[in-house]
């Protein structure tokens, strides 16, 4: 496949606050896919990361086409696939109980849900559940094999307003071209005392600084954007939500970690003891300053 970087777009504007004004953070290569070099640029403004230039939004597609990228694919191959799956099965129990914890039953849906293990699982637990998931495969997936509703991510300007108790979005924020007008969907689909929770990597965490330009968490270019608490908590404000609470996803300092040390060129020894102890400081980090590798942000519909 070839790709043709001459034809990425500049993003002129911050989609939070409109700013103009960038600094260069850092220039990544995209490690899974092309191999091409893509910049992170910051608003000097809100701290919003913007990967520009990009891609096209009709070219971004090409950039998933990987048995690499595990949440479409469901690879097992290799230590670190075989680890993020291992991991996985605890991972779900937590986000269900989660949910439960700040969100009564109801209706639920997860958009970005890959092939739908944690949908299965609040399916099991009592909630009514609807997927969303722009990969065929991974919709296959999860109708045929785990029985769960999952439709095409075309489908969310239809679904029914106020309908949904709880919306999900487990590492999917970062990949959403025109956030605003998606946060505005999301803010019509939650019932007036609906709960949104999003999952998202920190580029403030010690493991992003570690690794700079290395940090699998940057992910160019399918991570179109890159959050700090600051920008994040702007941006829910600015689409109707009251964010109550900031929460760790503390297994995800050690497999980006792990697989940061991959990309930099590791042996296979090296990405196992040198990731772990990078996951461990990072998280050590996280406990002081609330900066961990990844963090879930638990915000409640503000009634308009």
């Amino acid at each position: 496949m070839k790709f043709h970087v001459e034809h990425n777009e500049q993003v002129l504007s911050c989609p939070i606050c409109g700013s103009s004004q960038f600094t260069v953070l850092v220039k990544c290569e995209d490690h899974t896919v092309s191999h091409i070099d893509f910049l992170i640029q910051l608003c000097n403004n809100c701290d919003l990361g913007i990967t520009s230039p990009r891609p096209p939004i009709a070219d971004l597609g090409k950039f998933y086409e990987s048995e690499a990228y595990i949440s479409h694919s469901n690879t097992n191959k290799g230590i670190i696939s075989k680890l993020y799956h291992l991991v996985r099965e605890v991972a779900v129990k937590q986000k269900c109980r989660l949910v439960e914890k700040y969100s009564p039953h109801g209706k639920l849906l997860d958009i970005g849900c890959g092939t739908g293990q944690f949908l299965s699982a609040c399916k099991d637990r009592g909630w009514q559940v609807m997927g969303l998931e722009p990969n065929e495969k991974a919709r296959a997936y999860a109708k045929e094999v785990l029985r769960v509703p999952v439709e095409d991510i075309s489908e969310l300007p239809k679904l029914p307003i106020g309908d949904f108790q709880a919306i999900t979005m487990w590492h999917v924020l970062e990949h959403i071209p025109d956030l605003n007008h998606h946060l505005d969907t999301i803010h019509t689909l939650l019932a007036d005392d609906g709960t949104l929770f999003i999952a998202v990597p920190n580029k403030n965490a010690a493991d992003a600084k570690y690794y700079g330009s290395h940090w699998a968490a940057y992910d160019v270019p399918r991570h179109l954007w890159h959050f700090s608490p600051h920008a994040m908590n702007l941006l829910l404000n600015k689409h109707g939500f009251a964010l109550s609470h900031i929460l760790p996803m503390l297994f995800d300092s050690y497999y980006v970690s792990l697989l940061s040390e991959k990309y930099k060129g590791s042996s296979q020894l090296t990405q196992l003891i040198t990731g772990f102890l990078n996951g461990w400081r990072s998280n050590r980090h996280g406990k002081k300053d609330g900066n961990y590798s990844s963090l879930i942000y638990i915000a409640k519909k503000l009634k308009q």
